[in-house]
């Protein structure tokens, strides 16, 4: 359903998966990675969306430490190398990326004008930071980490967020959930669903702690939001 494309930024060119809903034009989606690069869930995510009319665009966000990189949550040796590329990706950096994607996708012919970020675990921390300093409008976080360490940022939110929070995350404690529970939680922008039981990466398919029930729920929600703030 998708291709490949370029996406221009200052500090140079990089790759995106592009998928269009048959409709041939809606509204766009920049879809934000996982640890693992642009892969096939990733891909899969952007295929979904265009099912349901939205140009969804995933760029490739760690092509400054090595481009086209396509890993599975299947082998340890997959998950050292994952480990190794978060270990050097520069958030800073990849929040400017997420901006040059969001323009990419609002330029192009099939986008109707408005865009939206979702993002999932290192993506769901990039959704956060790209409410607080892109032009999105509107974002979703899966399961983001690290976001307690940014919400001296809260106060730029100007459009809508919503969060997907996994309850027993082994990557986030309880004391960095009620931060940013606390830290966000009076802010009318931010809509915050809690996911008793569920750990990390529950909304991925094939994962090890997938729920089909309850990322079915927080799917459901999230198209939702984009079918309301993207409208």
């Amino acid at each position: 359903m998708g291709q490949d494309i370029t996406i221009s930024s200052p500090d140079g060119n990089f790759s995106g998966y592009l998928a269009l809903p048959s409709s041939g034009t809606g509204p766009g989606i920049v879809v934000m990675q996982e640890i693992f690069g642009v892969n096939k869930v990733m891909r899969d995510i952007c295929d979904d969306l265009a099912s349901e009319g939205f140009v969804a665009l995933c760029p490739d966000l760690f092509w400054r430490i090595e481009p086209n990189i396509q890993l599975t949550d299947q082998s340890q040796a997959e998950w050292d190398k994952a480990f190794e590329l978060f270990g050097k990706f520069d958030a800073d950096s990849g929040v400017k990326d997420i901006q040059s994607t969001i323009t990419t996708l609002r330029n192009h012919e099939a986008c109707s004008g408005k865009v939206g970020t979702v993002g999932y675990c290192l993506g769901g921390f990039l959704a956060y930071l790209s409410s607080t300093r892109t032009d999105t409008d509107g974002s979703v976080g899966y399961y983001g980490v690290n976001i307690q360490e940014k919400l001296d940022e809260a106060a730029n939110i100007k459009k809508p967020l919503m969060l997907h929070v996994a309850a027993r995350d082994s990557f986030v404690p309880p004391e960095a959930q009620e931060a940013v529970a606390n830290g966000l939680g009076g802010n009318s922008l931010v809509t915050i669903h809690t996911y008793a039981d569920r750990e990390h990466a529950f909304a991925r398919v094939g994962g090890e702690h997938y729920h089909e029930a309850d990322a079915t729920s927080a799917n459901a929600r999230t198209r939702s939001f984009f079918n309301e703030c993207l409208s």
